[in-house]
């Protein structure tokens, strides 16, 4: 039985406190994540959004926020709406001129920036594979940022993703023009 985003919205509305994701007609009940991965999640949000707001360069959201995907079929309907994919990345960027005003809903779009944080129980083929799913359908970077190696690979299409860790510097110029980050600043600080 394939199931429909009408189906993972009713879904969700009877069990509001599940994440959940739509895959090739497959509903994904996401588990809560980790407390560090999360936290570096919410770290990367927050120094996106003191660069992006000010400069109204557009919208950053966070786990909870869906994205219909197009179709990857190749008739010219795109096929069925209802049958696409629908999924949350950890974190996201959408640049101002494609969403002009947030919606009350999923968003049938492809983010500019989508970024995976590497939970405990995660692996990391599927997390890889899900950004290269949005590259394919039209994100300018892609990141996988993982807590266990300390390390950040940012995806581009049709080139080499590169690996940074400890004091390299993580720009991404196409999208944030000015904006860096030293990867140990995502790390979870340690309190005396």
């Amino acid at each position: 039985m394939s199931l429909t985003i009408k189906d993972l919205e009713q879904l969700q509305s009877q069990n509001p406190d599940f994440r959940m994701e739509l895959v090739e007609g497959n509903i994904i009940v996401m588990g809560p994540s980790d407390y560090e991965s999360d936290e570096i999640g919410s770290r990367l949000l927050t120094f996106l959004n003191i660069w992006v707001m000010p400069r109204k360069l557009g919208r950053v959201t966070g786990s909870s926020a869906g994205f219909i995907l197009p179709s990857i079929e190749t008739d010219e309907t795109g096929g069925d709406p209802e049958k696409r994919n629908l999924r949350a990345p950890d974190v996201s960027f959408v640049r101002a001129e494609r969403l002009k005003k947030t919606q009350r809903d999923f968003v049938q779009l492809v983010p500019d920036l989508m970024v995976e944080v590497k939970s405990k129980s995660d692996r990391l083929k599927p997390l890889q594979e899900k950004i290269k799913l949005f590259l394919q359908l039209g994100a300018t970077v892609g990141m996988l940022i993982d807590p266990d190696k300390l390390l950040v690979t940012v995806y581009r299409s049709n080139v080499e993703p590169v690996v940074l860790k400890d004091n390299d510097k993580l720009t991404i110029p196409e999208l944030l023009p000015g904006w860096e980050l030293t990867i140990k600043e995502l790390w979870p600080p340690e309190f005396e």
